[in-house]
């Protein structure tokens, strides 16, 4: 027999769902080993777990046990982090009944270690990728999973009309440029971009508002009132703003592992399986959701 069961396993063995392991996992109420991402029971620690210190069976109380608070099931049903149009569409489109507050990446990850939401929209850069390293630095004793949503194009997003339109990001020097909030996981994205093409934040002409989503920055250019902004392709394309691709980035979704199993995220994993996600994704552009739903790290 093997020393060590899995989740799915361990569920067969108490005859419950496997949802029921992670909330037992999250109150840690089982012994558990985390190898590479992956949760595993030692065989010998759970059958003494289910003997109970008297020898009489401990697993009843446990597994009727109400929530602790800030656990899943109390957790706001909020999707709070970065703003995306596709996400803002499904989340209506699907009848989740899940609500939205979409104030930047940063300011998600707050909301999420103080446990105001269920889950984070998130499009940080790292050295080696998006988001992961973050995630694990903040939450890794915490049951949260990181998600795949989609891959996004992003780039200068400017007017049409201009004398000269943009060639790459030095072009922008001079232009009215109109920034997100600091919370932004766009602004982040910018730093980045500046320094790959060894420009500094000073190398920009700043309007003195900002804007909080990709939505309004998108209006704001259109409506006259900057040149230029980095946006993603999808927000520039609905309002006929002229665009330059710089890069690729991967939006991920950092769920409370519970409430992803809970009715309102199954049905919204259940609706963008569905043509009509694909479909719409398409029609915006500058999106690959063909890796959505793709874990990209799982607590412990």
């Amino acid at each position: 027999m093997a020393e060590f069961l899995t989740t799915r396993e361990l569920a067969a063995l108490l005859r419950v769902k496997e949802r029921k392991i992670y909330d037992l996992v999250s109150a840690g109420s089982l012994p558990v080993r985390r190898v590479t991402g992956k949760l595993l029971f030692p065989r010998k620690d759970i059958e003494e777990w289910i003997a109970g210190p008297d020898g009489q069976g401990g697993e009843e109380e446990a597994l009727h046990a109400p929530a602790a608070a800030g656990e899943a099931g109390h957790l706001p049903l909020i999707v709070a982090g970065g703003h995306d149009p596709l996400l803002e569409w499904a989340l209506r489109e699907s009848r989740s009944g899940i609500a939205v507050f979409l104030d930047g990446a940063l300011d998600g990850l707050e909301r999420a270690a103080r446990g105001e939401c269920t889950a984070v929209g998130l499009h940080i850069p790292e050295k080696d990728g998006w988001n992961v390293g973050t995630v694990e630095g903040r939450f890794s004793r915490e049951p949260w999973v990181l998600l795949e949503w989609a891959r996004r194009v992003r780039g200068l997003m400017f007017r049409r009309d201009l004398p000269r339109p943009p060639k790459r990001l030095s072009d922008a020097r001079g232009l009215r440029f109109q920034a997100r909030q600091p919370e932004a996981g766009s602004e982040l994205v910018l730093d980045m971009l500046l320094a790959q093409e060894k420009l500094k934040r000073s190398d920009l002409s700043p309007v003195e508002s900002v804007e909080r989503s990709e939505t309004d920055l998108a209006l704001a250019i259109a409506g006259g009132r900057a040149d230029v902004g980095l946006g993603i392709e999808a927000a520039a394309r609905q309002h006929q703003l002229g665009f330059l691709p710089l890069v690729e980035e991967r939006f991920d979704l950092l769920v409370w592992r519970k409430a992803y199993f809970d009715p309102p995220f199954q049905k919204l994993v259940a609706f963008c399986r569905e043509p009509a996600f694909q479909a719409r994704a398409a029609d915006l552009g500058g999106y690959d959701v063909t890796g959505f739903g793709t874990v990209r790290y799982n607590g412990c």
